[in-house]
């Protein structure tokens, strides 16, 4: 009975994940990164060819083709443009309904997270036992980041869990180094085939499958430094081996023949980052592709944090962000769950396979250029959340209760932002309709509600002269939206109804802002468009 109520509450947890999830990518349209990702998993499956969204790896956007080939989606071999119009034109331009193909193409996602959850749980159990999973589970199924990105054909959640995954693999090896070495290393390939900032976490990961037989073979051994050695590194190398096979097995899944010719404009990366992009075992393709990704790190990008819009980057961004972004009952049991692991003598052991690698990942992506959203820092969400369910090991009678609570508080905010997760902020920073004051791009606004402001417009403002400045992929003349351009005319000219994505009001658009001052607010979108009245010719 015991075993079924908990296989009930495992079930019940997925099942509301994975409704708020469905539901989140039949209402969203296209976000500004979707459509390249579509595009290229389309011409990897059909032409092979790998010369699309080069900066990222091909594991993922397979995934995502998954849907799409399903789907039977139509691809327009004639077209030839460039990587950001192929999925747009794809979508808006192959005689493919963009809802469904979105929607095909999300799901694959959709159920990557869901067994993801899986892994949550397990290994939250596997430390601290089965109330530990649950809760662990619990703070998974209700985190709005999660959702918000699990629900999107993206690569952030996808490679956030497949790290996860290789470091509970890498736990359970300590006792059994085989079959689990073997798995972490393909988990950790699936990693690297899907996004290049888990890179960051190889050394980590590599360590954490050395140390465990360096010990056993002490044991075993007498004590022989030196036999011991060589196994912890030949375990390391394993690993390591198996990994980068699994990433030469994803270029290889799209082109056996493996062309491939450097796109344009290839950044030269000069120093320690040119020698690693030269000498990393992988693909010709991969290694241009961390040249990229070096290149992106070496521009200049533009940020907003607390109202504030500057250039460049601020190294606190992220744990400002993720403060704004997480349940207050989330943030708690993280801190508590955290605090358990290293003052709790049996889960000292677990620590460095569960805070380290966030810790060093974060990091990482605290040290990069581009301040636009906590997606980069995703994998917080995943590991912390097996560290909080062993906040139940503290040795207090009265610890439960407590933790009952702020998972029961999670839940019940995650609930009240249904459906607009993407622009989630906790109550202490006013909830998703004051999001945009404070952070921007895919923390609030990536373009996902330009179909319900079609509908708002139809059923508002029918009739109505509509001016748009929108961000996004979308194509607003397929969801029935007629609109003219305000940055085209003067602003005297922008008379009506004025629709205005909120992260082009943060991005201090001078033109924008110049409409907005002398424009009544009426109305907004997914917490995500402003809507404004424009004064009549004549009026100020």
């Amino acid at each position: 009975m015991r075993a079924a109520a908990v296989a009930l509450a495992v079930a019940a947890l997925l099942t509301a994940m994975a409704a708020a999830m469905v539901t989140t990518a039949v209402q969203q349209t296209p976000t500004i990164d979707e459509p390249v990702y579509v595009g290229a998993s389309a011409l990897y499956l059909r032409e092979h060819d790998l010369r699309d969204n080069p900066e990222h790896p091909p594991l993922g956007k397979l995934i995502i083709g998954i849907g799409t080939e399903a789907a039977g989606v139509r691809l327009d071999r004639s077209y030839t443009g460039p990587q950001e119009a192929v999925g747009r034109h794809l979508l808006y331009a192959s005689g493919n309904d963009p809802g469904r193909v979105m929607l095909a193409a999300r799901l694959p996602m959709i159920a990557l997270t869901l067994l993801f959850g899986l892994v949550v749980l397990a290994f939250a159990r596997d430390l601290a036992g089965t109330a530990a999973g649950l809760l662990a589970l619990g703070l998974y199924a209700f985190s709005p980041d999660v959702i918000a990105h699990g629900s999107l054909a993206t690569l952030d959640v996808a490679a956030a869990g497949f790290v996860l995954t290789a470091a509970w693999l890498l736990w359970r090896a300590r006792g059994r180094p085989l079959p689990y070495l073997p798995l972490a290393g393909t988990a950790l390939g699936a990693a690297l085939a899907t996004k290049m900032s888990t890179l960051a976490a190889v050394p980590v990961l590599l360590a954490l499958a050395a140390v465990p037989v360096w010990s056993a073979s002490r044991r075993g051994e007498g004590g022989t430094a030196g036999r011991a050695v060589l196994r912890a590194a030949a375990a390391a190398a394993g690993v390591a081996a198996i990994a980068i096979a699994v990433v030469w097995a994803a270029y290889l899944a799209v082109d056996p023949r493996l062309r491939w010719t450097a796109p344009p404009g290839l950044p030269s990366i000069g120093g320690l980052r040119g020698v690693l992009a030269g000498a990393a075992p992988f693909p010709r393709p991969y290694r241009d592709g961390m040249r990229l990704q070096f290149g992106f790190e070496d521009a200049t990008w533009t940020g907003f944090l607390f109202g504030r819009h500057y250039q460049g980057s601020l190294w606190y961004y992220l744990p400002a962000a993720l403060l704004v972004k997480t349940p207050l009952g989330m943030l708690a049991l993280w801190l508590t769950g955290a605090a358990a692991m290293v003052s709790v003598r049996r889960l000292r052991p677990a620590a460095p396979y569960v805070l380290l690698p966030a810790a060093v990942l974060l990091a990482a992506a605290m040290a990069g250029s581009r301040d636009l959203g906590v997606r980069y820092a995703i994998f917080v969400p995943l590991f912390l959340a097996v560290a909080a369910g062993c906040a139940v090991a503290l040795p207090w009678r009265w610890t439960p209760a407590p933790a009952a609570a702020l998972a029961l508080f999670v839940a019940v905010s995650s609930v009240r932002t249904f459906p607009y997760y993407l622009p989630y902020s906790n109550e202490a920073f006013g909830g998703p309709s004051r999001t945009h004051l404070r952070l921007h791009d895919s923390n609030v606004d990536w373009g996902q509600d330009l179909g319900r402001l079609a509908d708002r417009l139809r059923d508002r403002y029918a009739g109505r002269p509509i001016w748009l400045a929108y961000k996004g992929s979308g194509v607003p003349a397929s969801y029935g939206i007629s609109a003219a351009d305000p940055l085209a005319v003067p602003p005297d000219r922008v008379r009506g109804v004025l629709a205005v994505s909120d992260s082009w009001i943060d991005k201090a658009d001078p033109r924008i802002l110049a409409l907005i001052r002398t424009s009544e607010p009426i109305d907004e979108v997914g917490h995500s468009i402003t809507i404004y009245r424009r004064p009549a010719a004549g009026t100020r």
